[in-house]
């Protein structure tokens, strides 16, 4: 059925090409009519019609401006005008519309019929079109997925060769950039402790919620989606930046919190984010690679390997779980849990490798240089040359395991304590810079990512930091700073309102007074008042 709108202010002209209608194609089109440009403009809205025959003049609202009106909702449909006059006076704007054709009145039966037939014919040829365009669109929903699933498999496991498979997944997924970074999502039933719960559970649901998944990471970034693998998701950003500046990977972070708040608004689940640096995107495994460290070891839900130490890698059949873990609380300082990680690694060592001492103890020896040196690259430590000088006699002297466990176990709480007393006396230093960037410079605009810049940390982390160690947000601390100053300068009766907002770091005097006010329960100039006293 073709929807057809017939608006004329003559009742006549309009019952005459109804009836021609009808009469002639009377089970093929469903018919309507109005007298008036706001009439056909509201109909059109909600008739979605396929072709309007439009009067140009009409009352108020003229049949160009209606068509000018109903264009701008409806892109599809064919107007055909009718008028008494010559369509030389509106074929300019006639044009811009996009008129179909032309009738002049009195309308002939034969042109009407052979141009409305011709305007049908059109309709079904733009509706062809659409349905093969939704099919193509239903085909590439399908295909493209699968075709970005491929791309990332090939990268993630991909040993050489092949060099065109690469280039035709580029070409076909128009991708123009040679270098990109890693963002692996990964989810949980819930977040507790710094971990995802129930992740071979949701591994299973994340089938369902996938191409949601999909739709909303595709809002936030330019990207290629793999799929999903146990409870992680890869998902590679093609990218020409040059490394991975501050400004850059604070960008980044940033639209990778976004996402993640998304993901918890729209899906029914819990979300980590970790973030690889940007590499060749043949290279792109170790930007992988460094996702992953990113969310094993990160701290809180979205963590950028730019925000953590290097290490090396591990191969081979090994408790390399264990391992990590024993550097993991080394690094965070904390004792209980790293001589829990190191009684079970030498438990393992012991029941696996007990005619083996010799190694076991170079072993012992290597985690321990190996706990050191990574507590001196994190500041926890400093390097003296003769710092180990007794350590290999002293492995070399343990007669028996339960020495070599003393040892072992000693060494690497000396060294976590070293760490702890070293990280809350570097935690220390970084707030007290910070405040003293505060104090010296809060008569400036100054902003929370100025602060983090100048102490050099991403500024969520430093948000944190800040807090634990002041005990209130970064705002609230500046505007304490800025209040009290303003009370400082209120004593001197030279200064005036204006002049002590500006020297206390506000523009607005008015704000500066809502501040004060929110702050002291008194007005600046009832507090210089009361003062006088």
């Amino acid at each position: 059925m073709y929807r057809i709108l017939i608006a004329d202010d003559e009742g006549i002209m309009l019952y005459s090409l109804q009836t021609m209608i009808q009469k002639n194609l009377g089970g093929e089109c469903e018919v309507y009519t109005a007298k008036t440009g706001r009439a056909v403009v509201d109909m059109a809205q909600s008739l979605r019609p396929d072709i309007i025959f439009m009067d140009i003049q009409m009352p108020g609202m003229n049949g160009i401006e209606a068509m000018q009106a109903i264009r701008m909702e409806n892109k599809t449909v064919l107007f055909i005008v009718i008028t008494a006059y010559s369509k030389f006076d509106y074929a300019k704007e006639a044009i811009e519309i996009g008129v179909f054709d032309f009738l002049t009145k009195p309308v002939n039966k034969d042109n009407f019929l052979r141009v409305i037939k011709r305007a049908m014919a059109q309709v079904d040829v733009e509706k062809n079109n659409q349905m093969a365009n939704l099919r193509i669109r239903e085909k590439l929903d399908t295909v493209v997925p699968i075709m970005e699933s491929g791309f990332i498999n090939y990268l993630m496991l991909q040993t050489g060769g092949a060099e065109s498979t690469y280039y035709n997944y580029k070409e076909l997924l128009d991708i123009e950039e040679e270098t990109a970074y890693v963002i692996l999502i990964q989810f949980g039933e819930s977040y507790e402790n710094g971990v995802l719960t129930n992740p071979v559970g949701m591994s299973m649901r994340s089938q369902k919620f996938y191409p949601e998944l999909r739709d909303i990471v595709k809002e936030h970034f330019n990207c290629i989606i793999g799929a999903v693998m146990a409870n992680k998701v890869i998902v590679m950003v093609p990218d020409q930046t040059d490394g991975m500046e501050y400004e850059e990977r604070i960008k980044i972070i940033g639209q990778a919190r976004n996402l993640l708040h998304s993901l918890e608004a729209r899906i029914d689940a819990k979300f980590r984010i970790g973030i690889g640096r940007t590499c060749r995107i043949d290279e792109l495994n170790e930007s992988y690679q460094e996702a992953f460290r990113a969310i094993q070891e990160g701290e809180g839900r979205v963590v950028h390997v730019g925000d953590m130490p290097l290490r090396g890698e591990y191969e081979g059949e090994y408790p390399i779980d264990n391992e990590q873990l024993i550097f993991q609380w080394v690094i965070k300082g904390d004792i209980e849990a790293v001589r829990e990680q190191a009684s079970i690694f030498f438990d393992w060592m012991v029941n696996n490798y007990s005619e083996y001492m010799d190694s076991i103890r170079l072993k012992v020896l290597e985690l321990i240089m190996r706990a050191e040196m990574d507590a001196f690259l994190n500041g926890g430590l400093n390097y003296g040359f003769l710092y180990r000088k007794d350590y290999l006699s002293e492995v070399q002297n343990s007669n028996n395991y339960d020495e070599i466990r003393s040892w072992w176990l000693k060494k690497i709480t000396d060294i976590t304590k070293h760490m702890a007393n070293r990280k809350k006396a570097q935690s220390e230093n970084i707030v007290s810079k910070a405040i003293r960037y505060i104090e010296e410079n809060y008569r400036k605009d100054i902003s929370l990512d100025d602060v983090s810049r100048e102490v050099n940390i991403n500024p969520y982390y430093f948000s944190k930091r800040f807090k634990e160690e002041t005990g209130v947000n970064f705002i609230d601390y500046l505007t304490g700073i800025r209040i009290n100053k303003a009370k400082e300068l209120l004593e001197d009766p030279a200064l005036s309102i204006k002049e002590i907002c500006t020297m206390s770091g506000y523009s607005d005097p008015n704000y500066f007074s809502r501040i004060f006010k929110k702050i002291e329960n008194i007005t600046p100039s009832d507090y210089r008042e009361k003062r006088r006293i």
